[in-house]
């Protein structure tokens, strides 16, 4: 794969190495964007069919990127924390049961949980990643062996967020069946970039954000939810959750049955005639590169730069505990990370930092010369 920057509208003088904050936006999902604004300037011009064939595209677009072969179990929803929210208010947890995290996780994958031990005298276990050599393979370790019994639910990101750290999602699938406890995954900084594969992982959930890795709109997200959910409640009472709602001359013929699967669980206005256009053509370029095209190009992209920083003492993941497009950099005590950060800004390099680590999350759009400037400075702090 070559570097696509072409397809973006990143100046030629900065250096955005930073996909996992918030994605710069494709051309096509501009000029859709600007196409659908014009939308209801005639509203006369938008169908009953409208409201629903452009998601149920979306939704069958989406599926195409995670293996899913049913689009019915996904929902249009406008973030992760409101996905977490259903699978809360569908979990029921017994005082003593267990929720398992990883540290320091994002937190909208936290305080649902937090909240929700708290109102069942239910306990969080937060499993901490270990300071020492193979830190991601005994993190995974330990992830595994918290799992018992007791275990409702493990929720927990494909890579963490914060420093790229990849977590062995089949093996943790595997212990959870065991002792009957769901798996929840936050897939916002992996699906898009990572491979994913719903019939490989079997997650009860999968939310995903739209803004980072699937490259588009704010307030657009994903969820795809397993069989365990088919008859759950959602968070919301809205009209287009319902049997029938195709049907605009019955609708004050209320019904009292969801639409099946996931489709129970759809936000309300889902249909957003401005942002479902975006996500679209997003969603349709993600799936005509590949993720593991994606994920090879990121992985050719780092080799070079990740040897030079870890002869100079820099501390970063193996490759096999840790995603390509998500790198933490951890930092020699003697550095200060401040101001390195401030070195970054003045020559233009956008990254991010998350506690001693700087966060490398590059794309399609970068190429070695991106590399070398991060490296650059890097080494002048070093030297």
């Amino acid at each position: 794969m070559l570097c696509q920057k072409d397809h973006f509208s990143i100046p030629d003088h900065v250096t955005y190495l930073n996909c996992a904050y918030m994605s710069p936006q494709l051309k096509t999902v501009m000029d859709a964007g600007i196409e659908a604004a014009h939308i209801k300037n005639y509203p006369f011009q938008i169908k009953a069919e409208d409201f629903f064939n452009a998601t149920t595209l979306l939704r069958q677009t989406f599926s195409k990127l995670i293996g899913n072969p049913d689009p019915d179990r996904i929902a249009v929803i406008p973030s992760v924390s409101y996905g977490m929210a259903i699978v809360s208010k569908n979990l029921n947890l017994q005082a003593g049961e267990e929720i398992l995290l990883t540290h320091e996780q994002f937190p909208s994958n936290f305080y649902p949980w937090q909240k929700l031990a708290c109102e069942k005298k239910g306990r969080l276990v937060i499993v901490e990643a270990p300071n020492e050599d193979d830190r991601g393979k005994k993190w995974n370790e330990k992830i595994l062996e918290n799992i018992n019994e007791k275990t409702k639910l493990v929720t927990i990101g494909n890579v963490h967020w914060a420093d790229g750290t990849k977590f062995d999602l089949k093996a943790i699938r595997q212990r959870t069946s065991e002792v009957g406890a769901l798996l929840v995954v936050d897939g916002t900084q992996s699906v898009g970039a990572l491979p994913f594969d719903v019939g490989d992982i079997q997650p009860d959930a999968l939310v995903c954000s739209g803004y980072k890795w699937l490259l588009g709109p704010y307030s657009m997200a994903f969820a795809y939810f397993g069989s365990f959910f088919d008859d759950g409640d959602p968070i919301e009472e809205n009209w287009i959750n319902r049997h029938n709602s195709e049907d605009f001359a019955g609708l004050v013929a209320y019904e009292s049955n969801y639409k099946e699967k996931a489709l129970r669980y759809a936000v309300g206005e889902h249909s957003n005639f401005s942002l479902t256009p975006m996500m679209q053509k997003a969603l349709e370029q993600l799936n005509e590169w590949g993720a593991s095209n994606i994920q090879q190009y990121c992985s050719q992209l780092t080799k070079a730069p990740i040897a030079e920083l870890l002869s100079l003492g820099f501390r970063i993941e193996n490759e096999n505990y840790r995603g390509s497009h998500l790198i933490g950099i951890r930092v020699p005590d003697h550095l200060d990370v401040k101001a390195l950060s401030n070195q970054f800004k003045k020559h233009d390099v956008y990254i991010s930092v998350r506690g001693n680590a700087i966060r490398v999350a590059p794309h399609v759009y970068n190429d070695q010369n991106d590399m070398d400037k991060l490296v650059e400075i890097i080494k002048k702090a070093a030297l």
